[in-house]
């Protein structure tokens, strides 16, 4: 463990869980959901024709779908993944910034659930994969954002 000295001179030291949080969400939200979003800017054909055959419609309608996301859809989809990322870089830093990074994932994600909902994919309406899904991603990051205010508390995030 390593010493972070707080606003009051004492010393904090860094609990191991915060490595492994830090390191389980930079792979969690880089692996999955920056990735994921490269792949979207990128319109890769070959996730685009995977992203089709799991959700059961064509490669062409999910390369559409994203092509034609309206700029404040696709904002909120950015801070909703690069705000994940920056929280789990902020964390391993040990900045009282995650906190305030992984807040702004959840608001950009919410706003992306909601265009969802208001413009679904072609053929596609909101069941339980989408509900779910979701669900575990709105609570990853909540938890995160959790993680990092407790942190901060304790003085390990300065």
């Amino acid at each position: 463990m390593a010493d972070r000295i707080v606003g009051n001179g004492a010393r904090a030291r860094t609990p191991w869980h915060v490595w492994v949080v830090g390191v389980i969400g930079l792979l969690w939200n880089g692996g999955g959901g920056a990735a994921n979003y490269l792949e979207v800017k990128q319109a890769s054909p070959e996730f685009f024709a995977q992203q089709a055959e799991m959700l059961g419609t064509t490669p062409e309608v999910v390369s559409d779908y994203f092509a034609n996301y309206p700029l404040w859809a696709d904002i909120a989809y950015g801070f909703g993944v690069w705000g994940a990322v920056a929280g789990s870089v902020l964390l391993l830093l040990r900045s009282r910034f995650a906190g305030l990074a992984f807040a702004l994932s959840a608001i950009g994600f919410v706003f992306g659930v909601v265009y969802q909902l208001v413009a679904p994919l072609e053929g596609l309406s909101a069941g339980v994969f989408f509900w779910g899904f979701n669900a575990v991603i709105f609570s990853t990051i909540i938890g995160q954002w959790l993680y990092a205010r407790w942190m901060a508390k304790a003085g390990v995030l300065t």
